[in-house]
């Protein structure tokens, strides 16, 4: 499991400064994070996700393969936002929060959807879609949306669309270990990509994007051929076993929805991540598996 636990040299010196200086943490920034997925040859490791590449000189993340996503906006907490399926009251129990800030994490994860992949999880009605967002004038909105110039709200009111929240499942959250500079308290959602939509290489924060198996990014992680943080390892490790998006999206009978908060263990042979037992069980049963 070195790949969700052993830290790079650079986060490994960044811990050790922590605990030895005496540092206070940053405070975590509320983020939503939107695993997209599609169907793939149907066997375990078999579904497709959507990864992108952050750009190199990022802040946060530099070069890692991770899900579309990033923080919650001022503006997603507008209560005047168009809105179907389960209501804020009842992402808000899921969510452990108060409706308001429910709200603004679901508007968040669809948002940042929109404006990093180009897909859309909004439409004119409780049982409708939008089909094609790869015209000009949708290149334009999401411009819009991504500089901030105009807001989630207006956007989907001037197109008459809602946002289909019964699109999106909550998969779980996972919080910035505290020695890092820069924290985000992510909540994670699982979503199919929408027929007739395609993703489009639109974000200004990657360099690049891929659809991959999910067995293939985890061996490209294994192999060192790719860069993850440990959450969307993990999440790509919980999700071999799903062979197809209804799979993926069937409401979970008993699944922990307990915030992952990893810790840094400083030990002689390097510095560690300590993570749940069952997600270190979980990585060394699918490597075996794909071993053999």
């Amino acid at each position: 499991m070195d790949p969700t636990r052993r830290l790079p040299t650079d986060l490994a010196e960044h811990a050790r400064a922590f605990g030895a200086e005496g540092r206070q943490p940053v405070d975590a920034r509320h983020a939503s994070t939107v695993v997209l997925c599609r169907a793939g040859d149907r066997r375990p490791g078999g579904l497709e996700v959507y990864l992108l590449r952050r750009h190199v000189d990022m802040a946060f993340a530099a070069g890692m393969c991770v899900f579309p996503g990033g923080g919650v906006d001022p503006r997603d907490f507008d209560a005047a936002i168009g809105w179907v399926g389960p209501e804020p009251a009842a992402w808000a129990r899921l969510l452990g929060t108060d409706e308001a800030f429910a709200r603004a994490l679901v508007c968040a994860a669809v948002r940042e959807t929109f404006e990093e992949s180009g897909v859309l999880l909004a439409g004119p009605s409780g049982d409708a879609v939008v089909a094609d967002t790869t015209g000009e004038d949708w290149e334009r909105d999401r411009r819009a949306l991504e500089a901030r110039e105009t807001s989630f709200t207006d956007f989907l009111e001037r197109r008459r669309l809602r946002l289909r929240t019964d699109l999106l499942r909550l998969w779980g959250s996972w919080v910035t270990p505290v020695f890092e500079p820069r924290r985000f308290d992510a909540r994670f959602f699982v979503a199919e990509l929408p027929a007739g939509q395609v993703t489009r290489d639109v974000s200004t924060e990657s360099d690049q994007v891929v659809w991959l198996p999910v067995r293939e990014a985890i061996g490209a992680v294994d192999r060192h051929e790719m860069l993850m943080l440990p959450p969307t390892y993990c999440t790509c490790l919980e999700l071999f076993d799903l062979t197809d998006p209804p799979a993926v999206l069937a409401p979970p009978a008993h699944r922990d929805l307990t915030p992952v908060a990893p810790e840094a263990v400083l030990g002689e042979d390097g510095t560690y991540l300590r993570i749940p037992d069952r997600l270190v069980r979980l990585g060394e049963d699918v490597a075996a598996r794909l071993r053999g």
